[in-house]
């Protein structure tokens, strides 16, 4: 059999999969009546990816996190509950995991940019965040350009990668594939600092009083809750469950309850 026969097969049975894979999703009825549809009957399904504690991450055999608490709004808005899905970051951000019915919505403290918005429909802003340097307490690494010459640990496909990279001049870059991986290398020495979110470390740091956030630079960052391109629908849901929330002082007990070290955003 050609490669080209077998490669033409393959391809026929990944569109029947794709197929039926639409046709197992369910609808809802929103909180203005309209129908949305969901990929499990009765759930809202979360793509996130493991750990990014206080977002999301494992306790006593449970996901949680601010995260997981912010889409439960919008789950008890939908009269459903939440399903949690441990997915690759790369197929969040790229869509792949939304636009292949993996999950309804993708949460996982990331940061609206106009390359991921080419991929993704993007809620309101619900978070702010900036990126941050961590290092073990009383180092002298205050800066990117204190590390010249030094190894910076950053997390694969994430802004802080990004920004690392672009103003890290003479810094030796190790990437990790999370944030759990990234944090033990700062603390077992096997590189000198870490770039990330502030939220995150600053959380680390109050739990590990060996390491210190050296520094923050003011990336001015936005996290967005994010859905297949055109499910407005379902956007519309979050923005009013995230909205209503912060109105009724739900939103500002999630995030005392998850952020009680971190500087207020």
């Amino acid at each position: 059999m050609s490669v080209r026969t077998v490669l033409s097969r393959v391809t026929a049975v990944t569109a029947l999969a794709l197929v039926a894979t639409g046709c197992t999703s369910t609808k809802t009825s929103g909180s203005d009546g309209s129908g949305i549809s969901l990929v499990a009957e009765g759930r809202l399904t979360t793509c996130t990816h493991l750990p990014y504690e206080p977002f999301q991450f494992r306790k006593d055999n449970k996901v949680v996190g601010f995260d997981v608490d912010i889409v439960d709004l919008v789950a008890k808005q939908l009269k459903v509950t939440q399903e949690i899905v441990d997915t690759p970051f790369e197929g969040i951000q790229t869509g792949e995991d939304l636009n292949a019915g993996k999950c309804d919505l993708a949460a996982a403290g990331m940061t609206i940019t106009p390359v991921r918005e080419q991929n993704l429909h993007f809620s309101a802003p619900y978070f702010d965040a900036t990126q941050a340097l961590i290092a073990k307490k009383g180092s002298p690494y205050t800066s990117l350009a204190g590390l010249k010459g030094r190894k910076l640990g950053v997390q694969q496909g994430t802004t802080g990668e990004t920004y690392a990279k672009k103003n890290g001049a003479g810094v030796e870059t190790v990437q990790f594939e999370d944030v759990a991986l990234l944090l033990t290398a700062v603390k077992t020495g096997q590189v000198d600092a870490a770039v990330n979110d502030n939220g995150v470390l600053f959380e680390y740091v109050r739990k590990n009083p060996e390491l210190a956030v050296t520094a923050e630079f003011d990336t001015g960052e936005k996290y967005g809750i994010a859905v297949r391109t055109g499910n407005t629908a379902l956007r519309e849901e979050i923005d009013k469950a995230v909205k209503a929330a912060r109105a009724d002082g739900r939103y500002e007990a999630i995030y005392t309850k998850w952020f009680p070290a971190a500087p207020k955003s």
